[in-house]
């Protein structure tokens, strides 16, 4: 049997909690790993009539973009719909699990879900983060180089974007003199010893950071392995905020907005005044964009589609580019569909629906 345990593991592989921004509350919420799946329910939003859904359905695990809960409970008395949606869940068994601003971060995640809807191509973040890299430095005999690097490779070190097993070697001589106590793989005890050996680099992900170690000593021959790490302040091409692109061919502004209207299922777009004749280049972020219209500035978007931009954001364009506010539900709502697309790949045993619910609290009139 699946149990809930596998679900979030495998989910945690594509987007690590470790992705999360710190105001953030993703992972499992209500509920216990060691349970068997009955069923899955996915939604946008964990509300008290998607547990109820849940119940009838028979899926014991919930799981949604937004975290119901985001500040911490004082009490659990079900004085408002976040109290009463824990106890509902928590009454029927029901786990909830969020993936919220780690999906948004990877780069196979949210926003690149809305460049496909809208066909951008090209497509790259728009914001990488800088604090997700390390770099390890170790020492390997020559004749072990070749394992060591094959497990590290394996654990997730190496990878530089449309690369793998990326990694720089350099010959020297190790020294080293074991003691009495020691059990070494070369040489003698109470000897001073010589070895030709490899120093390899590699980055990787700080997230891996426990499989790439425990890798390096499984596969290393030494008794006492050799290595540091450091903080790599280079920008994660994978992981950050937001996603640009471009349309296969520029098309003129009105023809792009219904376009993007009837791609994304919407019935209205809030947007500043047309500057651009066409639109070619595109930048995307599911959710609450406004802090990334600066960087879609910078990088020469033609039009940037978000949500929740506030009255005076909007002057922030500066006649440089569209604003397309297609709301904050309308925007991540296909969501849905990527995370039953990362877990039916893997799990094809398990029932899986979507919430009939339409969880928006906010209605067009």
């Amino acid at each position: 049997m699946t149990k809930i345990k596998d679900i979030i593991n495998y989910l945690e592989t594509i987007a690590p909690l470790g992705y999360q921004e710190n105001y953030d509350n993703a992972g499992l919420i209500t509920g216990r790993k060691d349970e068997n799946v009955t069923g899955i329910l996915i939604c946008l939003d964990a509300l008290e009539g998607v547990i109820e859904e849940a119940i009838q359905k028979k899926c014991n695990l919930v799981i949604a973009h937004h975290p119901i809960i985001f500040k911490g409970l004082k009490k659990i008395n079900g004085k408002n719909y976040v109290e009463r949606t824990i106890i509902k869940a928590i009454k029927h068994d029901i786990a909830i699990y969020a993936s919220h601003t780690n999906l948004d971060h990877v780069h196979v995640g949210v926003n690149r879900k809305i460049a496909e809807k809208i066909g951008l191509i090209d497509w790259k973040i728009l914001a990488p983060r800088a604090d997700t890299l390390r770099k390890l430095v170790t020492f390997v005999p020559e004749a072990n180089s070749k394992e060591v690097l094959a497990a590290l490779n394996q654990a997730g070190a190496g990878q530089i974007g449309n690369y793998k097993n990326c990694s720089f070697r350099v010959t020297g001589t190790g020294t080293f003199e074991p003691n009495e106590a020691a059990n070494p793989h070369i040489g003698a005890r109470n000897q001073p010893e010589e070895v030709a050996e490899n120093r390899i680099e590699m980055i990787f992900p700080a997230v891996k950071g426990p499989e790439v170690m425990q890798a390096l000593k499984n596969s290393h021959p030494y008794e006492e392995v050799g290595y540091y790490l450091q903080n790599v302040e280079n920008q994660n091409q994978e992981v950050g905020a937001g996603m640009i692109g471009r349309l296969e061919k520029p098309m003129e502004v009105k023809k792009f907005m219904t376009h993007v209207k009837e791609r994304m299922q919407l019935s209205c777009i809030r947007h500043t005044r047309i500057v651009n004749q066409k639109i070619g280049k595109v930048a995307v972020c599911g959710g609450s964009g406004s802090f990334l219209l600066p960087k879609a500035l910078r990088q020469g978007a033609d039009a940037y589609i978000s949500a929740d931009f506030k009255y005076h954001e909007f002057f922030d364009a500066e006649d440089k580019l569209i604003i397309m506010d297609i709301g904050h539900y309308e925007s991540e709502v296909f969501t849905k569909e990527l995370i039953y697309e990362i877990i039916s790949k893997k799990f094809t045993n398990i029932a899986i629906d979507f919430t009939e619910q339409i969880t928006n609290p906010i209605s067009y009139y």
